[in-house]
């Protein structure tokens, strides 16, 4: 876990599990893109929207009143700020998938499995101990 929290993929790659790398790096390289893609659109309307503001220049967008131009740039701000939380989520997800998959790689997932039933018998407090019969789970 904290070798995908420093490096994205290096928990699989410990594990042995290389081929989720490239799921992995595919949901971050798509989330950088559409980060940078949002917030390119969120400055370019930010910046317009001070253009309009000073009244100096003709608007970037001539079909788009102040109103407009707010609009946008809150609309473009929130799908920034939802792209930092799926990146965030993505790699969270990489460092607890690695986490999940070191703790089962140990675990037996044959076809051996049986119920096994034992007489048993137990001490009971400190005159003595009971006879009884135990069921046994095997994994």
């Amino acid at each position: 876990m904290f070798l995908s929290l420093i490096l994205p993929g290096a928990g699989q790659v410990y594990n042995e599990k290389v081929w989720k790398l490239p799921l992995l790096y595919g949901g971050v390289t798509t989330a950088v893109y559409f980060l940078g893609f949002n917030n390119r659109r969120y400055q370019e309307f930010l910046v317009a929207l001070d253009i309009v503001r000073e009244g100096t220049e003709p608007s970037p967008f001539p079909n788009l009143n102040e109103d407009g131009i707010i609009r946008n740039v809150n609309y473009w701000r929130r799908n920034r700020d939802a792209m930092y939380m799926v990146f965030g989520a993505i790699y969270a997800l990489g460092a607890v998938d690695a986490f999940v998959d070191a703790h089962l790689s140990s675990f037996d997932i044959s076809e051996d499995l049986s119920l096994k039933f034992e007489p048993s018998i137990e001490p009971v407090l400190a005159n003595g101990s009971s006879i009884g019969v135990s069921v046994k789970f095997s994994f």
